[in-house]
């Protein structure tokens, strides 16, 4: 990358150190995104698809090939049973939403396995709000157990708390706002067996979001029942402008879909509009944005650790999900840096991002992303909950050197603020 000469000399330091780590990881990135790219063209081609399957429906979308065909699609790609691919789900939690109503019934008892789950869950969960329809409105019971220390399962308490009501294990596989090692497959694939062997009547459910073709396998690869995400993250490569997928064995996707159109429509309505082409082409380029992506976090990590912050995952580790944590250690130096981010933005560059409220976060959250699908973390963005130790999460990344920009002038901001030195 060129250094600037008007930029201070402790940030120029910090992008050529950051520039060589990255030169160090392109081979592991590269053959991860070849294979990724080979395996997205195979689904493609196996399934047939042709130009009248990227024409939209209206209605009730009775008889629609392409999204038929798009599921199918998908499942290959997730290594699943059966796809959900839909624009009627409004994020990924609603995509989460639904699998677990859809396959969860009054009585059942769920555990997390990977801690407390991600910020919009909690409610979903009925850990906060009360008489909202939460799961435990319907009494459905849940617990989790947190990650040891070294970011692993703990088997000897699962097997404590496991009874004869439990009826789902919950993985998030990301590491959503929490200072932790998201799950790698090789992880999910030890869980997988464990529970096969000892709770064969177990459902496995995992929280796939930001996760999806940053390795070579996908949780239903391995064996994982149930998954879902958003496609306004990895599988949308930033061209899909809403919706979301929930994916695993066949019977389970069938209630999911239940639980998103109504008993007895499941999987065979919903008209798929003007964004058919959209979805098909997004999930065609999302091997490439996603491993743009990796890349751009992978100079991220190295770049502020050279300006001397932790950060999680180091930039030489192998990586599960596009995510990229920076602990900043103030509630100024989080603004700071989100407002450095927002200005290498594309769209709403003039805008300056400040701490608010947010339907399904308990704290004040400041997010910064000019994108052009609003909301859009494939694209490239930057946010936090305003709390202690005050950590950054950055995804996306349309481009790695856009990234790069990106995390340049955030840097520089602290630096015009008297916050780095």
């Amino acid at each position: 990358m060129y250094l600037n000469p008007d930029w201070p000399k402790l940030i120029n330091k910090a992008v050529a150190e950051a520039e060589e780590a990255l030169f160090r990881q392109l081979p592991v990135l590269q053959e991860i995104a070849f294979k990724n790219h080979k395996k997205v063209l195979k689904a493609f081609q196996e399934e047939r698809v042709s130009t009248y399957h990227l024409q939209g429906t209206t209605g009730y979308g009775l008889g629609d090939s392409g999204r038929e065909v798009l599921d199918r699609v998908a499942a290959r790609i997730l290594g699943t049973e059966a796809a959900l691919v839909r624009g009627q789900f409004v994020s990924g939690t609603h995509a989460i939403a639904a699998a677990l109503f859809g396959v969860l019934r009054p009585g059942d008892h769920i555990i997390s396995v990977s801690g407390a789950p991600y910020d919009t869950l909690e409610e979903v969960i009925g850990l906060r709000g009360k008489g909202q329809g939460s799961l435990i409105d319907f009494g459905i019971s849940y617990e989790d157990i947190p990650l040891d220390s070294q970011g692993k399962i703990q088997y000897s308490l699962l097997g404590e708390r496991i009874t004869d009501k439990t009826r789902l294990l919950m993985v998030q596989r990301s590491r959503g706002y929490a200072w932790r090692n998201s799950l790698m497959i090789a992880q999910l694939k030890e869980l997988v067996e464990n529970v096969k062997t000892n709770y064969p009547q177990l459902i496995i459910f995992v929280d796939n979001c930001y996760g999806e073709l940053v390795e070579i396998q996908e949780p239903g690869d391995i064996g994982v029942d149930l998954l879902a995400g958003s496609l306004i993250k990895n599988l949308g490569g930033s061209l899909a402008p809403t919706g979301g997928y929930v994916a695993g064995r066949a019977d389970l996707v069938q209630l999911a879909a239940q639980r998103l159109t109504a008993p007895g429509i499941g999987e065979h309505m919903g008209a798929t509009l003007e964004w058919q082409r959209l979805f098909y082409q997004g999930l065609f380029l999302s091997p490439l944005t996603v491993s743009e992506s990796i890349k751009g976090a992978v100079f991220s990590s190295a770049f502020w650790r050279a300006l001397g912050f932790e950060v999680n995952p180091e930039p030489e580790m192998l990586r599960t999900d596009l995510i990229q944590a920076v602990r900043l250690g103030s509630r100024e130096k989080l603004i700071a840096f989100c407002q450095g981010i927002q200005k290498g933005s594309p769209l709403d560059s003039h805008v300056t991002p400040i701490p608010s409220g947010m339907p399904g976060y308990e704290d004040e959250v400041i997010m910064a992303g000019g994108t052009f699908i609003l909301g859009s973390t494939s694209e490239f963005s930057a946010d936090g909950p305003l709390r202690e130790p005050y950590i950054v999460y950055q995804q996306g990344g349309i481009s790695h050197h856009y990234v790069q920009l990106g995390n340049i002038l955030a840097a520089l901001n602290l630096f015009e603020q008297g916050l780095l030195s």
